[in-house]
């Protein structure tokens, strides 16, 4: 395994808005070339996720607002359609309400949406385009609506190989959705789970092996290849310490498990995508380890530090917003963004760089089988908490 202490993208910048293959790209570059030249307070540290106050704003919704210049620039605002993946997956034949990829997506620019992030490109059967847009057909169908408009895909939740060593199989699809986010003009692509389950160091080397590898076919296609994590790939790296019975390490040197993989994995070809509420998930959970010498070691997460000292690392954020729980085990219940307690605020203007981060509003639990319109009005809310957060 290979620990990593570029070619230039400006080519696959101007390929995605082109919407045109590497191949066709090169292609034409040749010819013309030849023609002419927040938490709760259970140990959180309140300096990054204690709930600021509410105040109010010109949407009244969210809290820890400012004043002045806007915290998320408006061409970075965007939503990951799992937040309405109903209405994408409804029948628009059995209602009045947005339904499929053409009619969510001039919902969410009404909004004010400019970025969406897919997840997945399966929609009802009878909305334009019919159920599978996982084509090249499909994803030029899919681009068309999204220029219509005026909305940019920087990501997909799609496929990762499971094999490893990969199969051809699953390399032949890989490449297929690396040719659809080109052409559909992402930046980004990757996978909604951690790259593994495991606490245990060799299974993160292995992982790392994996992503390194396939960072390096996505970065050839000119996208970042990204995994977005939950609350368990923060938690402490079991590597030392006793043995159990199956000879495993019992104890943890302090090393968060995502950590670890940021130091072993490329940084030119391997990206992240922080799922901010996740990630004060883990710190409610994971505040406090055993050490190799068995002592009880306190080392609460800072999510905002972590993206700091992995700056460019982090282009693509999940903005998901919480109440404080104490019943559920993660600490928060999800909620439309710009309603909960997480200090948005504040993170934005700790991790920085707001011109490079792209922010994709995410509420798992927006989608009710009794109000139909609930996902798509939560987005609409959550725009607004969104566009509210000042300096």
């Amino acid at each position: 395994m290979t620990v990593y202490h570029d070619e230039s993208a400006t080519d696959g910048a101007l390929r995605r808005s082109l919407g045109v293959s590497r191949r066709s790209f090169l292609s034409t570059c040749t010819a013309a070339a030849a023609t002419a030249i927040a938490a709760p307070v259970f140990g959180a540290s309140p300096a990054f996720a204690q709930p600021a106050p509410h105040q109010g704003h010109d949407h009244g919704h969210g809290h820890g607002h400012g004043h002045g210049q806007a915290l998320v620039p408006a061409a970075k605002r965007g939503i990951i359609l799992y937040t309405v993946r109903d209405a994408t997956a409804r029948d628009p034949l059995s209602t009045d309400l947005p339904s499929g990829f053409r009619e969510v997506f001039k919902q969410l620019a009404r909004y004010g949406y400019k970025q969406v992030e897919f997840a997945g490109y399966g929609q009802h059967a009878n909305a334009p385009g019919g159920s599978n847009l996982e084509t090249v057909e499909g994803a030029k169908l899919l681009r068309s609506w999204l220029d219509e408009y005026g909305l940019r895909a920087q990501g997909n939740h799609g496929f990762i190989p499971s094999s490893w060593p990969v199969n051809q199989s699953d390399l032949d699809q890989f490449k297929r959705h690396l040719e659809i986010a080109n052409i559909l003009g992402m930046d980004h692509m990757g996978t909604g789970g951690d790259p593994t389950g495991s606490a245990y160091r060799a299974d993160w080397d292995v992982a790392a092996d994996k992503w390194n590898s396939l960072g390096q076919i996505a970065h050839r296609a000119g996208i970042k290849l990204y995994t977005h994590n939950h609350d368990a790939a923060y938690g402490f790296l079991l590597d030392g310490g006793p043995l159990d019975a199956q000879g495993r390490p019992t104890r943890s040197s302090g090393i968060r498990k995502l950590e670890y993989f940021l130091k072993v994995t490329d940084p030119k070809t391997v990206w992240l995508e922080m799922d901010v509420f996740w990630a004060h998930v883990a710190q409610y959970k994971f505040h406090t380890y055993t050490a190799l010498d068995g002592s009880s070691v306190e080392n609460v997460f800072d999510p905002a530090a972590v993206v700091r000292r992995n700056n460019k690392r982090y282009p693509l954020f999940h903005a998901k917003d919480g109440v404080a729980s104490t019943t559920n085990g993660d600490g928060y219940e999800m909620v439309p963004f710009g309603t909960g307690v997480i200090d948005y605020r504040t993170f934005f203007r700790r991790v920085g760089e707001a011109n490079y981060r792209n922010p994709m509003v995410e509420q798992d639990t927006a989608p009710s089988s009794t109000d139909l319109a609930q996902s798509l009005n939560q987005a609409r809310i959550s725009y607004e908490g969104l566009a509210a957060l000042r300096k």
